[in-house]
């Protein structure tokens, strides 16, 4: 395998983290070639001082200065600002992105790192929900490759390997029911946002823990298999499993399923997309069947965490529905997370939104700007 130069946005967070790991563990198979953070100046400087990077980026301008002094006297190359962030991706020198710039802000650099060619290792969900159509025509006209990071993802994408052929007759997304699963509406009612951030499998950044929470990171990443697969609606099911040990399965044409297995660790879908096609050697700990006695399966209670039903929705009507459902959710999650609304209010949030705001089909990129603009706006307004 050739040592792949990787340019990594969203650094500091928990998959660009996690990814700095398995690039340490596997020095000879991979490179850093960029780091991109959104605010975390001092995390940023530590990570480019350990891997001397080319260059780096951090999005907020007004932390430049204290990123520049900081590397002075090392060879990189430091720059700002959200247009920097879309424009590092065009260096010659990177061969894969790994995209893990959590949210809507991931999409501009995304689409920048395809229209250059560039092998994407997607871990930014929401670059799909929002745009789906857009990446895919984009990823296709210029024959890039886009590997999921996802755990779920990645284990429909590895149950595929050698089935390229075989039409697939459903798929079946694994959640782990997060931290409330079997909770009545008025036991979510009195949520804490410290009980909501306490997720019982995963490690994970606040964003995506209260989505996992509320089950709209199921629904995100069902909106996501719906383009990394080229599915109907119809052949996405979503079923509820605790261990989270089971990733995800694929159903053939012959009613046979593939099951991924593993513990859950997100270094090893975040590997398995940088090395791909390689499975390459690791230290990481071992399933063991005698440990888990009991794997599990239920049904996902789509009245009470309505999250999931409204994703199914956006994701049957199409259209704009998706990207309001995404923006809206991003709104009020923030405000859950600042103590603004409780956590059964992000659903009402989300399904006001989507009812308030006018269907249309078709978006080019910058009408999806303008759709994600107006549900923000939108969603806010109802906050307050």
């Amino acid at each position: 395998m050739q040592k792949k130069r990787i340019a990594i946005l969203g650094c500091t967070g928990s998959i660009g983290t996690q990814a700095l790991e398995v690039i340490q563990e596997n020095s000879n198979l991979f490179e850093v070639e960029v780091l991109v953070a959104n605010n975390n100046a001092e995390l940023l400087i530590n990570q480019a001082i350990k891997f001397s990077p080319n260059a780096v980026v951090i999005a907020n301008e007004d932390k430049y200065k204290i990123v520049k002094e900081s590397l002075s006297s090392y060879p990189i190359k430091v720059y700002a600002g959200k247009k920097a962030v879309e424009q590092i991706v065009e260096m010659e020198t990177i061969d894969l992105v790994l995209a893990a710039i959590v949210g809507y802000s991931g999409l501009a650099s995304t689409l920048n790192a395809i229209k250059y060619k560039k092998t994407i290792a997607l871990a930014n969900k929401e670059t799909l929900v929002v745009a789906g159509d857009l990446v895919t025509k984009l990823a296709k006209e210029n024959e890039v490759n886009i590997y999921p990071v996802d755990s779920e993802h990645s284990a429909i994408f590895q149950c595929l390997a050698g089935e390229w052929h075989n039409p697939i007759e459903k798929i079946i997304l694994t959640a782990s029911g997060g931290p409330f699963r079997g909770k009545t509406t008025e036991q979510l009612a009195n949520i804490s946002k410290n009980e909501a951030l306490k997720h019982p499998n995963w490690a994970m950044g606040a964003k995506i823990t209260i989505d996992s929470a509320s089950l709209m990171n199921k629904g995100l990443e069902v909106i996501e298999a719906k383009w990394l697969f080229n599915l109907n609606p119809s052949q996405i099911e979503v079923v509820v499993h605790p261990q989270s040990i089971v990733h995800s399965l694929v159903q053939f044409k012959d009613g046979s399923i593939k099951a991924q297995l593993g513990l859950p660790d997100m270094k090893l879908p975040i590997q398995y997309a940088m090395a791909y096609p390689t499975r390459i050697e690791n230290k990481f700990e071992r399933f063991n069947f005698a440990n888990y006695p009991n794997l599990t399966f239920e049904k996902p209670d789509l009245k009470t965490f309505k999250n999931l039903q409204l994703a199914f929705d956006s994701l049957e009507q199409g259209g704009n529905k998706p990207c309001i459902l995404n923006a809206a959710n991003e709104i009020a999650v923030e405000a859950f997370l600042k103590d603004k609304i409780n956590f059964l209010q992000i659903s009402d949030i989300v399904e006001q939104t989507l009812n308030k705001i006018k269907f249309k089909n078709n978006l080019n990129y910058n009408e999806y700007v303008s759709c994600d603009t107006e549900a923000r706006a939108t969603a806010s307004q109802l906050i307050k």
